[in-house]
């Protein structure tokens, strides 16, 4: 019996410690050649250039130039909440959100294409394997902060 509690705390404790430190590791992220960082096979995450239909969301339309747009992103973001800003360009905005309670980290980029007049979209959660479609109604909810503006 003794020998199945250490075993089972021993495993608790591994796995505690992989999504410590998935969660702890930033990735490289960006814009490559027009277009973001393919999303992993995993379902904890989105993008408006997945290839996979399942993980795919619509681009935003610009609002105006890329300083209104920007403006807007971040205002959405802010209103969004749970979130900080780490990179901002002129037309890239990278942000980290983290959970309530659980304290997860979600990279999330917006790439302003202005040839296109679209704003692209990634959202991955850095630990585990199910997000159980937080990334997914996290993008919804911006959406839809954004578009109100």
């Amino acid at each position: 019996m003794s020998i199945i509690v250490i075993v089972l705390v021993a495993f608790i404790a591994l796995n505690a410690l992989r999504i410590y430190m998935q969660n702890n590791q930033t990735p490289t992220l960006g814009v490559e050649n027009g277009q973001l960082k393919p999303v992993s096979k995993k379902p904890n995450n989105v993008s408006t250039q997945a290839v996979d239909e399942a993980k795919r969301v619509e681009p935003l339309a610009m609002k105006g130039s890329i300083e209104e747009t920007m403006q807007a992103l971040k205002s959405a973001v802010e209103s969004y909440g749970g979130a900080n800003i780490e990179t901002e360009t002129g037309n890239y905005l990278y942000v980290i959100f983290t959970t309530a309670r659980m304290k997860y980290h979600d990279d999330a980029e917006f790439w302003i294409d202005e040839a296109k007049g679209v704003v692209h979209f990634r959202s991955a959660s850095r630990a585990g394997y199910s997000d159980m479609g937080l990334n997914r109604k996290r993008y919804e909810e911006l959406a839809e902060l954004y578009s109100s503006l």
